[in-house]
Protein backbone atom coordinates (compact mmCIF):
# COMPACT_ATOMS: atom_id res chain seq x y z
CA UNK A 1 0.00 0.00 0.00
CA UNK A 2 1.30 3.45 -0.87
CA UNK A 3 0.61 5.70 2.14
CA UNK A 4 2.54 8.84 1.17
CA UNK A 5 4.19 10.24 -1.91
CA UNK A 6 6.98 12.79 -2.02
CA UNK A 7 8.63 14.12 -5.13
CA UNK A 8 8.78 16.90 -7.71
CA UNK A 9 5.64 18.33 -9.28
CA UNK A 10 5.88 17.64 -13.02
CA UNK A 11 2.39 18.49 -14.28
CA UNK A 12 -0.99 19.74 -12.98
CA UNK A 13 -4.24 18.85 -14.71
CA UNK A 14 -7.87 19.55 -13.86
CA UNK A 15 -8.17 16.79 -11.26
CA UNK A 16 -4.72 15.23 -11.13
CA UNK A 17 -1.02 15.89 -10.87
CA UNK A 18 2.03 14.03 -12.06
CA UNK A 19 4.70 13.72 -9.39
CA UNK A 20 8.17 12.53 -10.32
CA UNK A 21 9.53 10.10 -7.74
CA UNK A 22 12.91 8.47 -8.35
CA UNK A 23 12.75 9.05 -12.10
CA UNK A 24 9.17 7.78 -12.46
CA UNK A 25 6.20 10.08 -13.07
CA UNK A 26 3.20 8.99 -11.01
CA UNK A 27 -0.29 10.30 -11.78
CA UNK A 28 -2.21 11.14 -8.62
CA UNK A 29 -5.86 12.24 -8.58
CA UNK A 30 -6.18 15.14 -6.15
CA UNK A 31 -9.14 17.24 -4.88
CA UNK A 32 -9.06 20.69 -6.50
CA UNK A 33 -8.68 22.38 -3.09
CA UNK A 34 -5.44 20.43 -2.54
CA UNK A 35 -4.35 20.75 -6.17
CA UNK A 36 -4.48 24.54 -5.94
CA UNK A 37 -2.04 24.45 -3.01
CA UNK A 38 0.56 22.13 -4.52
CA UNK A 39 2.63 24.97 -5.94
CA UNK A 40 4.27 25.36 -9.33
CA UNK A 41 5.97 22.91 -11.65
CA UNK A 42 9.33 21.90 -10.17
CA UNK A 43 8.28 22.34 -6.51
CA UNK A 44 8.81 19.54 -4.01
CA UNK A 45 5.44 18.15 -2.94
CA UNK A 46 4.24 15.65 -0.38
CA UNK A 47 0.84 13.95 -0.30
CA UNK A 48 -0.96 11.37 1.79
CA UNK A 49 -2.36 8.76 -0.56
CA UNK A 50 -4.91 6.03 -1.03
CA UNK A 51 -4.38 3.29 -3.62
CA UNK A 52 -7.76 2.35 -5.12
CA UNK A 53 -7.81 -1.11 -6.69
CA UNK A 54 -10.75 -2.53 -8.63
CA UNK A 55 -10.84 -5.30 -11.23
CA UNK A 56 -10.50 -2.84 -14.10
CA UNK A 57 -8.94 0.17 -12.37
CA UNK A 58 -5.88 0.96 -10.26
CA UNK A 59 -5.67 4.63 -9.29
CA UNK A 60 -3.76 6.65 -6.75
CA UNK A 61 -5.54 9.46 -4.89
CA UNK A 62 -3.60 12.15 -3.03
CA UNK A 63 -4.58 14.41 -0.14
CA UNK A 64 -3.12 17.16 2.02
CA UNK A 65 -3.80 15.41 5.35
CA UNK A 66 -4.52 12.07 6.98
CA UNK A 67 -8.00 13.39 7.87
CA UNK A 68 -8.80 13.87 4.17
CA UNK A 69 -7.66 10.31 3.40
CA UNK A 70 -9.83 8.92 6.22
CA UNK A 71 -12.85 10.90 5.03
CA UNK A 72 -12.24 9.75 1.44
CA UNK A 73 -12.19 6.12 2.61
CA UNK A 74 -15.43 6.64 4.54
CA UNK A 75 -17.07 8.20 1.50
CA UNK A 76 -16.13 5.40 -0.90
CA UNK A 77 -17.43 2.83 1.60
CA UNK A 78 -20.97 4.08 0.85
CA UNK A 79 -22.80 2.21 -1.90
CA UNK A 80 -23.12 4.40 -4.98
CA UNK A 81 -20.17 6.64 -4.14
CA UNK A 82 -17.04 5.84 -6.03
CA UNK A 83 -13.69 7.59 -5.88
CA UNK A 84 -14.65 10.19 -8.51
CA UNK A 85 -17.74 11.31 -6.55
CA UNK A 86 -15.75 11.32 -3.30
CA UNK A 87 -13.08 13.41 -5.02
CA UNK A 88 -15.78 15.84 -6.24
CA UNK A 89 -17.09 16.18 -2.67
CA UNK A 90 -13.61 16.94 -1.34
CA UNK A 91 -12.97 19.32 -4.23
CA UNK A 92 -16.01 21.47 -3.47
CA UNK A 93 -15.86 21.28 0.36
CA UNK A 94 -12.85 21.01 2.65
CA UNK A 95 -12.66 17.89 4.82
CA UNK A 96 -13.77 19.91 7.86
CA UNK A 97 -16.68 21.49 5.98
CA UNK A 98 -17.86 18.13 4.65
CA UNK A 99 -17.53 16.39 8.01
CA UNK A 100 -19.40 19.25 9.70
CA UNK A 101 -22.14 19.14 7.06
CA UNK A 102 -22.59 15.38 7.48
CA UNK A 103 -22.53 15.50 11.29
CA UNK A 104 -24.97 18.43 11.46
CA UNK A 105 -27.21 16.98 8.73
CA UNK A 106 -26.75 19.93 6.37
CA UNK A 107 -28.08 18.20 3.26
CA UNK A 108 -28.41 21.52 1.39
CA UNK A 109 -24.66 22.19 1.63
CA UNK A 110 -23.79 18.67 0.47
CA UNK A 111 -26.19 19.03 -2.48
CA UNK A 112 -24.19 22.01 -3.77
CA UNK A 113 -21.61 19.53 -5.05
CA UNK A 114 -22.24 18.74 -8.74
CA UNK A 115 -23.61 15.22 -9.15
CA UNK A 116 -24.94 14.96 -5.60
CA UNK A 117 -28.72 14.97 -5.33
CA UNK A 118 -30.92 15.10 -2.26
CA UNK A 119 -31.19 11.31 -2.03
CA UNK A 120 -27.41 10.82 -2.09
CA UNK A 121 -26.82 13.68 0.36
CA UNK A 122 -29.35 12.17 2.77
CA UNK A 123 -27.70 8.76 2.45
CA UNK A 124 -24.30 10.29 3.31
CA UNK A 125 -25.76 11.87 6.44
CA UNK A 126 -27.61 8.71 7.53
CA UNK A 127 -24.74 6.30 6.90
CA UNK A 128 -21.77 8.41 8.03
CA UNK A 129 -23.05 10.69 10.82
CA UNK A 130 -22.36 8.35 13.76
CA UNK A 131 -19.03 7.17 12.38
CA UNK A 132 -17.80 10.71 11.73
CA UNK A 133 -18.95 11.91 15.15
CA UNK A 134 -16.59 9.33 16.67
CA UNK A 135 -13.71 9.97 14.26
CA UNK A 136 -14.00 13.77 14.12
CA UNK A 137 -14.36 14.42 17.83
CA UNK A 138 -13.83 18.16 17.41
CA UNK A 139 -16.56 18.27 14.76
CA UNK A 140 -18.94 16.49 17.11
CA UNK A 141 -19.62 19.60 19.14
CA UNK A 142 -23.33 20.28 19.56
CA UNK A 143 -24.13 22.21 16.40
CA UNK A 144 -27.50 23.63 15.51
CA UNK A 145 -28.37 22.84 11.88
CA UNK A 146 -28.97 26.53 11.19
CA UNK A 147 -25.36 27.30 12.25
CA UNK A 148 -23.68 24.87 9.83
CA UNK A 149 -23.49 27.37 6.94
CA UNK A 150 -21.79 29.95 9.17
CA UNK A 151 -19.39 27.29 10.46
CA UNK A 152 -18.58 26.17 6.91
CA UNK A 153 -17.93 29.79 5.84
CA UNK A 154 -15.60 30.43 8.78
CA UNK A 155 -13.64 27.18 8.42
CA UNK A 156 -13.08 28.04 4.76
CA UNK A 157 -11.31 31.18 5.99
CA UNK A 158 -8.78 29.00 7.82
CA UNK A 159 -10.16 28.88 11.35
CA UNK A 160 -10.25 25.49 13.06
CA UNK A 161 -13.57 23.73 13.39
CA UNK A 162 -13.31 23.59 17.17
CA UNK A 163 -12.81 27.35 17.67
CA UNK A 164 -15.44 28.25 15.07
CA UNK A 165 -18.03 25.87 16.54
CA UNK A 166 -17.44 27.25 20.03
CA UNK A 167 -17.78 30.87 18.91
CA UNK A 168 -20.83 30.32 16.70
CA UNK A 169 -22.64 28.27 19.34
CA UNK A 170 -22.02 31.03 21.91
CA UNK A 171 -23.59 33.83 19.82
CA UNK A 172 -26.69 35.03 21.68
CA UNK A 173 -29.98 34.82 19.75
CA UNK A 174 -28.15 33.30 16.78
CA UNK A 175 -31.35 31.74 15.41
CA UNK A 176 -32.67 35.26 14.78
CA UNK A 177 -29.56 36.42 12.86
CA UNK A 178 -28.91 36.10 9.14
CA UNK A 179 -25.92 34.13 7.87
CA UNK A 180 -23.99 37.35 7.20
CA UNK A 181 -24.70 38.66 10.72
CA UNK A 182 -23.58 35.36 12.29
CA UNK A 183 -20.34 35.34 10.31
CA UNK A 184 -19.64 39.00 11.08
CA UNK A 185 -20.30 38.53 14.82
CA UNK A 186 -18.16 35.37 14.90
CA UNK A 187 -15.30 37.10 13.07
CA UNK A 188 -15.38 39.93 15.60
CA UNK A 189 -15.24 37.40 18.44
CA UNK A 190 -12.44 35.40 16.78
CA UNK A 191 -10.40 38.59 16.26
CA UNK A 192 -10.36 39.23 20.01
CA UNK A 193 -8.92 35.78 20.80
Amino acid sequence: MIATLEGTLEHCGIDSAVIKVGGVGIQVYVPSLTLSRLGVIGDKVSLYTHLYVKEDNISLYGFASNEEVALFKNLISISGIGPRVALALLSKLSAEQLATAIISGNVALIQQVPGIGKKMANRLVVELRDKLEREWKEAALPLAPEDSDAIAALTSLGYSLREVAQVVSSIPNSSELSLEEKVKTALQELATK
